[in-house]
């Protein structure tokens, strides 16, 4: 069904609850939560996800792309461990973590696209206008959001300050 393998079935699977998290987490905090449950389930699915890549695609861009979310994701996660990064901890785990979710987010919708629906799918074209224009709105959603969260942090720290 719609041209997957069992293992592309087991990449898909184990990194689709990641999705549903980060919703969740975007709408409730805001940003992605590593200290959370929700925050725990992105980050097991994105490790499945991002780790089983290598292994269902043949594109050196899932490569590419799995490498960067695997890189975006830990250091988002570690930020807060480390006492270094000090007040740009909290700055560096959320632009981090957002990237980490358009890193997702970018195949996601490539791929359904691409596979939906079964037999006719939507693209047959990388250079489709409709995927382009997904790709697109995904960056704008990531520049937007990315600008919410840090003028939200700013002001929470000024106010944390006052």
């Amino acid at each position: 069904m719609f041209g997957i393998s069992h293992l592309g079935w087991i990449h898909t699977l184990g990194s689709l609850p990641a999705i549903p998290a980060a919703v969740y987490m975007f709408a409730r905090y805001g940003r992605i939560t590593p200290r959370s449950r929700a925050g725990t389930v992105y980050l097991i699915s994105m490790l499945a996800g991002a780790t089983t890549v290598f292994f269902v695609t043949h594109q050196p861009v899932s490569y590419a792309i799995a490498v960067a979310t695997l890189f975006f994701l830990l250091v988002g996660y570690s930020a807060g461990r480390f006492s270094k990064a000090g007040g740009m901890a909290m700055y560096i785990e959320t632009v981090f973590l957002t990237v980490s979710a358009f890193l997702l987010m970018v195949p996601t919708v490539t791929e359904t696209l691409r596979r939906v629906p079964d037999g006719h799918p939507f693209v047959t074209d990388l250079k489709s206008p409709l995927l382009l224009g997904s790709q697109a709105s995904l960056l704008v959603m990531l520049i937007v959001g990315l600008s919410i969260q840090i003028m939200y942090l700013r002001r929470k720290g000024k106010a944390a300050i006052a």
